[in-house]
């Protein structure tokens, strides 16, 4: 693709019979619809305006305002025609927030190991609400003997508990414990993640494989750290 207004410009008339002679398709987007550049191209797009917003009407002004609309509409029924989607773009734009998200996995960003709270189904609650604390998720993940995710417990659980008056010290979170919790697997995107918490308003999401055995977990902080949001 070659712009010029004039369609004269030198550096391009240079070029044109080599690109001519060597079979190079050639669009050009121009206001001078018989020039040079217009006889030697295959696809002629006329951004022609009738003045410059110069008040000389000598500097590029309206016509370099036209020539960046036309190739933004190019390029967005190119966009269409392709079928090019939001990883399309990521891939080629990896550093800003879209490409962090849809190129950032959960596996990436999730808390592993000792940093992920976790306890057993018979804990008593006060040391559920050590381990939360200790941990800072604002909730739980409560395992089996062999590691399966079989509930978990959040800060808005505790709250609600409280308004209740249970009695905190005895109770143990078989009792209390939210039973098969929504879980994300480790391989799904970032992007992924942030829709599920926005759709169930939750702010942490437990990582568990397909068996259901506990990986990680990851809340809203750790993406906002990532500056997938």
């Amino acid at each position: 693709m070659a712009i010029s207004n004039s369609g004269e410009s030198d550096e391009l008339a240079a070029i044109l019979p080599v690109l001519k002679r060597q079979g190079v398709p050639l669009i050009a987007m121009t206001g001078g619809l018989q020039s040079t550049l217009a006889n030697h191209a295959d696809v002629v797009i006329d951004c022609g305006v009738d003045k410059e917003a110069c008040p000389l009407n000598l500097a590029p002004t309206a016509s370099t305002t036209a020539q960046i609309a036309l190739g933004d509409a190019l390029a967005v029924a190119l966009l269409d025609a392709r079928g090019f989607k939001p990883e399309d773009f990521a891939r080629s734009h990896p550093g800003g927030m879209l490409g962090r998200r849809l190129l950032t996995f959960v596996s990436d960003l999730m808390r592993t190991g000792d940093d992920v709270p976790s306890v057993s189904p018979d804990t008593l609650l006060s040391e559920l609400m050590r381990e939360m604390s200790a941990k800072g998720l604002g909730a739980s993940a409560v395992i089996d003997a062999n590691k399966k995710v079989v509930g978990v417990f959040t800060d808005g659980d505790l709250r609600r508990l409280l308004e209740k008056g249970e009695d905190t010290k005895t109770i143990r979170l078989v009792q209390i414990v939210t039973a098969n919790p929504r879980t994300i697997p480790p391989d799904l995107i970032a992007e992924e993640a942030i829709e599920m918490m926005e759709h169930h308003r939750i702010n942490h999401l437990i990582v568990a494989d397909a068996n259901k055995t506990l990986l990680g977990a990851l809340n809203l902080h750790d993406l906002f750290a990532a500056k997938v949001i």
